[in-house]
């Protein structure tokens, strides 16, 4: 019996398949991402309910997704870099439900704030570190998808301004809360909306260290990627 090539065509055939499956999955999150922070400035029930619902399919897609990881490494059994990548693979993924779910949060808490007087400011600092956390989220799937490692830094130290926002946004908001406002259950749900952004973010920046981990066999530290970047 001919001794078996190692990688056959149809061993990265399928690895690709589940790069491109990420890669898939990573764009629906991407969409009803975009679609929840859009809802901080102009409310839509039906849009919202549409993200809510969309989570939970996004959860049997990856849990489908992180099976057909495991069943490729008990057939295949890949050797190092292909493990490490199939492995990685695994968790992105299970930060990538994650993060739908925070998307979801965000849908759900935008509708109880709809009777908030938000100052100007306040609403100011929310929609730039949602917008900034959907740039982030577009290039932790480009790290991901393009293995990325410039990219994959920056996103350690783009953090930084998100965690700025948050604590800013934070401040605002305990000050609204110290005024004994009649909408003290709105400004709870402005704050959790800031920190699903915030988890978000984190997310990402766990997505790049782990695709450098598959790149390099190491896992740096997050503060160790910020000061590389500065």
């Amino acid at each position: 019996m001919p001794h078996k090539k190692y990688p056959s065509v149809l061993f990265r055939d399928r690895i690709k398949s589940i790069k491109d499956e990420v890669g898939e999955l990573f764009d629906i999150i991407l969409e009803y991402n975009r679609k929840a922070i859009l809802l901080l400035e102009d409310f839509d029930k039906g849009i919202a309910d549409d993200i809510i619902e969309k989570s939970k399919e996004v959860d049997v897609l990856g849990y489908e997704l992180e099976r057909k990881c495991i069943k490729f490494i008990a057939v295949e059994q890949p050797l190092a870099s292909d493990l490490m990548f199939i492995e990685s693979t695994i968790r992105i993924i299970s930060h990538a439900k994650r993060i739908s779910y925070l998307s979801a949060n965000i849908a759900e808490s935008s509708e109880l704030i709809q009777d908030v007087d938000i100052p100007d400011k306040l609403l100011y600092d929310l929609q730039y570190m949602a917008d900034y956390v959907q740039i982030m989220l577009t290039k932790g799937s480009r790290t991901y998808s393009n293995q990325d490692l410039k990219m994959a830094k920056e996103l350690g130290y783009e953090d930084n301004k998100v965690d700025d926002l948050f604590d800013s946004i934070l401040d605002q908001t305990t000050n609204l809360l110290a005024k004994k406002t009649e909408n003290t259950l709105g400004i709870i749900h402005l704050i959790f909306i800031a920190r699903s952004l915030e988890r978000i973010a984190d997310r990402v920046v766990s997505i790049g260290t782990r695709t450098i981990f598959i790149k390099t066999n190491h896992r740096p530290d997050i503060e160790t990627i910020k000061e590389d970047i500065e």
